[in-house]
């Protein structure tokens, strides 16, 4: 079965992004191996809002999404989302992505959609790249869990070079 990894940059205060949706403070660190970690995955999950970012992005010329890429939303609409596939059923698509042939599938972005998923038992994997830096304020890795979720350590490292530090867990 494949699993579901979140996969994300942190702040050491618990933020995945500034007050405004800024992310300039994630340090390009060369000795991170991108096309390794990207490799693991062959899907992508995102909440409205994450995809509505990651198109500015686009617009601005920032690479493209690489992977069949699943939007949930109670508002979006499919033809609002070129090259997406625009869900309203959390649960029903992940279970059955989950079945499906394929590599590890990556909830990617914000933390409203990891928290809904990680409350109804679909996250299997949280890969936190903590970057020493102090935020304050901004977008919360887990806005308002409604329950505690054990993880496992598997795998840790250091980059030196700019003190993050990468933290791979299995969900209990």
């Amino acid at each position: 079965m494949r699993r579901v990894r979140y996969s994300v940059a942190m702040s050491l205060d618990g933020y995945i992004a500034g007050p405004k949706g800024e992310f300039d403070w994630i340090p390009m660190d060369p000795d991170i191996d991108f096309g390794a970690l990207f490799k693991d995955f062959d899907t992508m999950l995102m909440g409205r809002k994450s995809w509505e970012e990651a198109r500015k992005q686009q617009a601005s010329g920032a690479p493209s999404f690489e992977m069949p890429t699943y939007v949930f939303s109670r508002t979006l609409r499919q033809e609002a989302a070129p090259g997406a596939i625009v869900s309203n059923d959390l649960k029903k698509t992940v279970k059955e992505l989950k079945q499906l042939q394929g590599k590890d599938i990556w909830l990617w972005g914000g933390g409203e959609l990891f928290q809904s998923m990680l409350d109804l038992g679909l996250v299997d994997g949280v890969d936190v790249a903590v970057v020493p830096v102090l935020l304050g304020k901004g977008l919360r890795m887990l806005p308002a869990a409604q329950k505690m979720a054990k993880l496992k350590l598997v795998k840790h490292r250091a980059y030196p070079k700019t003190g993050t530090v990468l933290l791979k867990y299995e969900v209990k």
